[in-house]
């Protein structure tokens, strides 16, 4: 090779191949793993949305107390609004991917049957909140799409099919938004219970493990990394709760919308949190996270709901 060519090739790799002196990072490989998935994706969206909704009032207050001391000649911030609107614009992109939220809650529930949770009562609770959902999806469905006008308000209902002076159903946004809050409400009423269940098996591991002789490294992280998931559902169902009755009431509950915000950026940091761990490669000779939390926590198939409020 001719050192014309030779030095082409050398300019070529330092610069066109500049990448190859970038190290692999593991971080790296782990947020693609967790945002290859929609619930992944979703759960990032929902901690960039509420942030953004927490710091657009400080912007405001900001912008307020710099216009009363002469520093700025509008009390207003644009970058407030400019934080607001897209915090809408991935509400509503969150929204429209629920879509298809049914189908893994029909694949869990059938898998539910076939390999029922350890005792007969979380089998209830599970069922519950499986039906729970099943109305849940379809009436927020009804409500973005009545909500965006691509629905009329006045649809004919099933009975026309055979009779023919049967009442259109009329379809107010506002009303189905409102129930399906409230079929999501009963959803996490319901994972108080799960909740308590979990607790008892817990407990009664922890309790079978103390009466060994020897408790082997892998069955004490095992059961740290339960009770860490354990209680990371704990703080994030506790944040929805108040967020549910709120927008399953007319009036709510809260008379300034910073507390379902604030409330919201809880349950989405609790979120986050518990689905890296979940995506988190097992450690040598140790189960995966998703395995050691999966009789804990809520199935990826039942956690499209956690973070669904209608804002």
């Amino acid at each position: 090779m001719s050192r014309p060519a030779k030095g082409l090739t050398r300019f070529s790799d330092a610069t066109l191949g500049a990448f190859a002196l970038v190290p692999s990072s593991e971080t790296l490989d782990h947020l693609i793993r967790y945002l290859s998935t929609w619930s992944g994706t979703d759960k990032l969206f929902t901690l960039v949305q509420y942030t953004f909704k927490l710091v657009a009032p400080v912007l405001v207050a900001r912008a307020k107390l710099q216009h009363r001391v002469g520093l700025r000649k509008e009390a207003t911030s644009g970058v407030a609004t400019s934080f607001t609107s897209f915090a809408n614009i991935i509400g509503d992109f969150k929204m429209l991917g629920r879509f298809l939220g049914l189908l893994p809650i029909l694949q869990w529930m059938i898998a539910m049957e076939r390999s029922p949770p350890p005792t007969r009562a979380l089998l209830t609770i599970e069922r519950l909140q499986g039906w729970s959902m099943l109305a849940y999806y379809p009436l927020e469905h009804l409500y973005y799409l009545r909500a965006h006008n691509l629905v009329p308000v006045a649809m004919p209902s099933i009975m026309s099919l055979v009779r023919r002076t049967s009442k259109p159903v009329h379809l107010n946004a506002n009303a189905l938004a409102m129930w399906s809050c409230r079929a999501w409400a009963i959803y996490v009423i319901l994972q108080f219970a799960h909740l308590i269940q979990d607790r008892k098996l817990l407990l009664m591991r922890e309790k079978n493990l103390k009466k060994g002789k020897g408790i082997a490294t892998e069955d004490k992280e095992d059961l740290r990394n339960r009770w860490d998931a354990f209680w990371n559902e704990v703080v994030a169902n506790s944040a929805n709760l108040p967020i549910a009755i709120h927008w399953s009431l007319k009036q709510g509950i809260f008379t300034n919308d910073i507390w379902p915000t604030i409330l919201g950026f809880i349950n989405g940091v609790a979120a986050f949190r518990s689905g890296w761990k979940a995506t988190a490669l097992p450690a040598s000779k140790t189960r995966s996270t998703t395995d050691v939390a999966g009789n804990i926590a809520i199935a990826s198939k039942k956690t499209e709901a956690d973070s669904h409020v209608h804002i």
